[in-house]
């Protein structure tokens, strides 16, 4: 199949805070095959998109999620992360079958399409499921399976975990891939991250893990192992691995040289650290000494919800605000933590940004709205002023998802159905 798009603002995330006007771009089967201003050249196209008034650019690479979790949106809020996981979350999830996680991940599939987000990193269990509603929707996906090293599941996430690889790995037209998901130090022994690694070096695979979320959770990793969590792991050896770490939280600044120098991935979850008041991410310092940080939204019954476009904002904001700075963190290093560091932070290569040979993960968002308008800065436009709903085409390997708001790939509405029916007989259970 191919697919023209023209009459576009094209910002392809490589040539810096740019805007192409009255730009075009060829998609063949699943890659980019050109793009350029003007007149696009003559050809038998399958389908034309006029994007006039539509700002197009790479999908929005999500780096930190659990999407099953939007089960459980709203069902614990303001409380601290400790009492929260320990006497709501974990209670539910234990209730949760394989059937329900997959009606949470499409349920998470459907926000995130619908808000621009072409590829996320998940957390979970039953991932299966997960993977089978990425394969069914069109997504993209790098999984991990939760993996807790302290409880009576460690073994059998192990078991899982390899497979999962084998049997998951590059399924969906290449679009699945995989990590393994210790869920961290604390949780997580050093004698079980050592049977962790063996196995990732084994399947060739990195690693999806937790680090340095809490004050409380850094004091207890220095009491027990006698150094900072990031210390820690690089002592263990993780960091020989290609590694994400969600949250970097509370970073010292020989943590941050550390995650540097063994170019560890950063998956930033600002409106999840804020409400759980977790902390602000030392982000500008990180970005600073070349750190792939990424955006992450993490789980909805901790934002609560999977937009990416509000997790922009409230970035760029938030460390503005934390260093009493309006130049700190500007709009286009906002949409390049969204966009090309986070697939930098993944190590997917191939997706991130527009060029020739890259994989067609690509939206469209409408400049039409009024709070579009002006249109003196684009990129300022739609990380400070852009919403979910200006969203309005969702192409994914090529192939369109969604194309004016409708998705294309399944039926949203059975969706919500099944999620509501679902998240009533959690409740309904309780007891």
């Amino acid at each position: 199949m191919s697919i023209l798009i023209e009459n576009a603002s094209l910002v392809t995330m490589t040539e810096g805070n740019r805007v192409m006007e009255k730009a075009y771009l060829i998609i063949e089967d699943d890659k980019i095959t050109a793009l350029g201003c003007g007149q696009p050249p003559a050809g038998n196209y399958t389908k034309r998109i006029d994007a006039s008034d539509h700002l197009v650019l790479p999908g929005f690479v999500n780096t930190h999620t659990h999407a099953a979790m939007t089960l459980l949106r709203g069902y614990a809020d303001d409380l601290p992360l400790k009492e929260w996981l320990e006497t709501k979350i974990w209670p539910l999830e234990d209730k949760l079958s394989a059937e329900d996680v997959y009606w949470g991940s499409m349920l998470a599939i459907v926000e995130m399409i619908k808000s621009g987000t072409t590829c996320f990193a998940d957390m979970y269990f039953f991932v299966d499921q997960t993977a089978r509603a990425v394969e069914e929707s069109g997504l993209r996906a790098v999984l991990a399976r939760g993996m807790v090293g302290v409880g009576p599941q460690a073994e059998k996430a192990l078991e899982e975990s390899q497979a999962l690889v084998k049997e998951w790995s590059g399924r969906g037209q290449g679009r699945i891939s995989f990590m393994l998901g210790p869920h961290a130090p604390y949780t997580c022994p050093p004698e079980y991250l050592q049977r962790v690694m063996r196995l990732a070096e084994e399947l060739q695979v990195g690693l999806h893990i937790h680090i340095a979320e809490t004050r409380g959770e850094c004091e207890n990793i220095k009491q027990a192992y006698g150094r900072t969590p990031v210390a820690h792991l690089e002592h263990l050896g993780l960091f020989n691995l290609p590694v994400l770490g969600a949250h970097c939280v509370h970073l010292t600044e020989e943590e941050i040289d550390i995650l540097a120098r063994h170019n560890v991935g950063v998956a930033h979850n600002p409106e999840s650290n804020m409400k759980l008041a977790s902390g602000i991410a030392p982000v500008p310092p990180m970005l600073q000494a070349g750190i792939a940080v990424g955006l992450g939204t993490d789980g909805a019954s901790s934002n609560n919800n999977l937009d990416m476009l509000q997790e922009m904002r409230s970035c760029a904001l938030l460390h503005k605000v934390n260093h009493f700075d309006p130049t700190v963190l500007p709009a286009y290093q906002a949409l390049e933590m969204a966009t090309v560091n986070g697939a930098r932070a993944l190590r997917l290569n191939c997706v991130g940004t527009l060029a020739e040979g890259q994989k067609a993960d690509i939206i469209l968002v409408s400049l039409k709205e009024a709070h579009m308008i002006p249109r003196y800065d684009l990129i300022a436009n739609l990380v400070y002023a852009a919403q979910a709903a200006d969203v309005q085409t969702v192409i994914v390997n090529g192939k369109i998802i969604m194309e004016n708001r409708e998705i294309k790939t399944f039926d949203e509405a059975e969706v919500l159905r099944q999620a509501q029916q679902t998240a009533r007989r959690l409740v309904g259970r309780e007891g």
